[in-house]
């Protein structure tokens, strides 16, 4: 597999608020700890049946919510921190103590699925301190459930509430502007934390980038099969510093990104990659990026653009040491930088989609 990010949407279990949604599961030995698995974009009525479930099974459960640290879009609006806070909110509703949870924060690792599991790992271990008493809650419901067969060290106890309900659902209701609807899928806490997020300046860009998006994809829905995008992105290293642009107009407005675009009928893979660092940030006069070129790599996650599917062709061109040249920003870039490794690496919430998994896999070889 190409690489491990956080369960999507479909996999988690699905469920409304109705008593027949929920069959008792058999009694049993409460474990100590329990771990539950999801993106909680936002969390629903699903999330909180799957919740008060495990909460019968086990002493303390370990949410572990995914897709941190990743810039907002429309598909993970929210921060971690803003899901952990309205999750404690919504069971506290339900009359669960904040003393019987735990929270762990996992970053999306697309082309690195060992890294994710050690992030998972290690996260749940520092609650648990060696206990081998921890069960796994979840629900086996396609191929994309596949991570819960991924720790063999923990009991797996599977959940019985079952549901089309999705966050993917509540998505596309509370962007599109069906406040009602949405108010019928989620707790009254997560509501009332949207209901407050509807008034931000981050909700009308979400919203922008939303209809934005739906467009996009409207754009290709008359075509004969489902389009495959290719691009191609440049990552250019000098003296300690990656070569970045800031994004001018949507999707990913206002993020940093490689230099890249959609590769041109006439041109190949590597021209493509050249010409478009050239023309989005005035690198020039006494750079030849082809003689600097070190490796490349095809990045092809299912799931890496919302604007549909998408593989790029990113190449790494290493200028060496020196004077870091001068830039300007042009083509469909508001801005062109050097960014120091350490920074760049150290703030995945700043890049547009998976742009920063890129940079660290090529720098990660070394």
């Amino acid at each position: 597999m190409s690489g491990m990010s956080v369960p999507s949407d479909s996999s988690s279990s699905g469920a409304v608020p109705q008593d027949s949604a929920l069959v008792s599961p058999p009694t049993r030995r409460k474990r100590t700890f329990g771990v539950y698995i999801g993106r909680f974009e936002p969390p629903h009525a699903a999330h909180l049946l799957v919740m008060l479930e495990a909460l019968r099974s086990v002493q303390k459960l370990i949410v572990v919510i995914g897709s941190a640290r990743a810039a907002r879009n429309p598909k993970n609006p929210f921060t971690a921190d803003e899901r952990q806070e309205v999750i404690a909110a919504l069971l506290l509703e339900a009359g669960i103590t904040r003393a019987r949870l735990l929270f762990v924060h996992v970053r999306d690792y697309y082309y690195n699925e060992a890294l994710w599991l050690s992030e998972v790992q290690r996260g749940v271990q520092h609650f648990t301190r060696g206990s081998s008493d921890v069960a796994l809650i979840g629900h086996v419901k396609d191929d994309s459930s596949y991570y819960l067969r991924s720790f063999p060290a923990w009991e797996f106890i599977p959940s019985h509430v079952v549901s089309p309900l999705s966050a993917t659902d509540v998505r596309r209701a509370y962007f599109g502007g069906h406040l009602d609807e949405v108010r019928a899928m989620v707790p009254p806490a997560v509501h009332a934390f949207l209901d407050a997020f509807h008034g931000t300046p981050e909700y009308a860009e979400l919203r922008a980038e939303y209809e934005h998006l739906r467009e996009y994809r409207a754009a290709w829905a008359d075509a004969p099969f489902p389009p495959v995008f290719v691009t191609a992105d440049a990552v250019v290293t000098r003296s300690g510093h990656v070569l970045l642009v800031k994004r001018g107009g949507m999707p990913g407005r206002g993020r940093l990104a490689m230099p890249g675009g959609f590769l041109e009928q006439h041109e190949t893979l590597l021209d493509c990659a050249v010409r478009e660092t050239h023309e989005e940030t005035g690198l020039g006069a006494g750079v030849n990026l082809r003689a600097s070129l070190r490796s490349s790599a095809v990045f092809d996650y299912p799931e890496r653009s919302l604007r549909g599917r998408t593989v790029t062709h990113a190449f790494h061109f290493d200028l060496g040491i020196g004077q870091l040249p001068r830039l300007q920003g042009g083509s469909d870039a508001d801005d062109a930088l050097w960014m120091p490794l350490g920074e760049a690496l150290s703030s995945p919430e700043l890049f547009f989609e998976d742009h920063h998994a890129i940079i660290e896999n090529f720098l990660m070889r070394g």
